[in-house]
């Protein structure tokens, strides 16, 4: 590399390679020392951390001692139910879709039940998944009651269809199963946001980042499908029969 000095003007050049450089005097000495301390900065950066907690607003930064470590909350039994709960309460609501191709011919209802079988079958593999990973049981244990025949009456999450509806709902066909299907649904997705609210009440539960997002994924997907089954029934009046 030649450098090529020119001191009739104010601003000297620099010929490299053949090539006229403006802007001033680049000495091998000078890209040297920015070298070194581009090095030294590199150096420092891999020194103690600097540990830093944000202030409040208003309130100025904290710097922490570097022994600071992060602390993940401890894992609330709260969390492992709502999921157990959910999958039960998913579960019900899967088995009603499946009614739909042999009770109605209503073209919007079979997309929308699609859709909700879709969703929620997705939603109870990942809900599995996450309790194993977590070494919990995919189901919630049942109370032991003396004299009392589980079969006959089985814990219900909010929102479930009762025994009783739930062979309404079975035994409907067209218009009849169409109301059914649409009130039921909008009664077991509200009762879907009432656990979601629930966990999110518990002091220490819902830290969990994927529950947190599956949780309140829950309660939008579920918020949105009740406006539309509202929509359906104010907007096809179904005939009630008795």
């Amino acid at each position: 590399m030649k450098f090529f000095y020119f001191k009739s003007q104010r601003k000297l050049q620099s010929v490299i390679g053949g090539r006229v450089w403006r802007g001033g005097l680049v000495a091998a000495g000078t890209l040297a020392g920015l070298f070194s301390l581009t090095v030294c900065a590199q150096q420092a950066d891999q020194g103690t951390p600097v540990v830093v907690q944000p202030g409040a607003p208003g309130q100025p930064t904290r710097t922490l001692p570097s022994s600071t470590r992060a602390m993940l909350p401890p894992r609330s039994p709260k969390d492992a139910e709502f999921m157990q709960g959910m999958i039960m309460h998913h579960a019900q609501a899967v088995e009603m879709t499946a009614l739909i191709e042999s009770s109605t011919q209503n073209k919007e209802l079979r997309l929308l039940g699609a859709r909700i079988s879709h969703s929620q079958s997705e939603e109870i593999r990942f809900m599995k998944r996450w309790l194993t990973a977590r070494g919990e049981p995919n189901s919630l244990a049942m109370p032991e009651m003396p004299g009392m025949d589980m079969s006959k009456q089985p814990m219900l999450m909010p929102g479930m269809l009762t025994p009783k509806q739930m062979e309404a709902l079975e035994k409907a066909k067209g218009a009849e199963f169409d109301q059914l299907f649409l009130t039921g649904m909008i009664q077991h997705h509200n009762g879907a946001l009432i656990m979601v609210k629930d966990l999110f009440d518990t002091a220490g539960s819902g830290q969990d980042a994927e529950l947190f997002n599956f949780a309140t994924d829950v309660d939008s997907g579920q918020r949105a499908e009740i406006r539309i089954m509202q929509n359906m029934l104010r907007g096809k009046p179904l005939e009630e029969k008795r």
